[in-house]
């Protein structure tokens, strides 16, 4: 789901070249829809948390359909192209949005950077790197993590990605 442009142009003249055979087309399509998926804001990983955890449903989601392809022309481009629904379990959106207790959208600032591992040390140390200040909803790239500007809000989950919801610091003052 990134949304590249020179491959989604490359993909686009493959289209136009084997417009005429529906085997090849049917793939060039296929890696269309996983280069847009979701418009940009889904990706196919099944780690979660910050990297941390791995969810198996996704993994063997992605398996099954790695599997598949490894006979393409019976199962794929045969009667058993529905495997292709195996990629869904791995399907995570790649944005994080911030919503209130009453789930109502909240936009707030975010710092996005480069993830820094930080196991082990002492304190509580910065977890990114090389940060831009952002106003939520924003697109999480590969390798980057969020964290609140401001003390303003507390969210409810310690890691923020995907969708979180925050709650007023009662400790805050302005």
């Amino acid at each position: 789901g990134t949304n590249n442009a020179r491959l989604a142009a490359m993909l686009r003249q493959l289209a136009q070249y084997h417009a005429k055979d529906p085997n090849n087309l049917f793939m060039v399509r296929l890696a269309q829809g996983l280069t847009h998926l979701g418009k940009g804001t889904l990706t196919l990983c099944p780690y979660h948390s910050d990297r941390q955890l791995m969810s198996q449903v996704a993994v063997a989601g992605l398996l099954t359909v790695l599997v598949s392809f490894l006979d393409v022309r019976n199962i794929i481009l045969g009667k058993s192209h529905y495997v292709l629904y195996g990629l869904v379990a791995a399907m995570q959106p790649r944005m994080l949005v911030t919503f209130d207790e009453e789930l109502r959208p909240l936009p707030v600032s975010v710092r996005v950077g480069q993830a820094v591992d930080v196991v082990g040390q002492a304190g509580k140390p910065k977890t990114i790197t090389g940060f831009q200040t952002h106003t939520t909803p924003v697109l999480l790239a590969h390798g980057e993590r969020a964290e609140l500007a401001t003390e303003e809000h507390v969210p409810v989950t310690p890691i923020l990605e995907g969708f979180v919801i925050l709650r007023k610091n009662p400790n805050y003052d302005v």
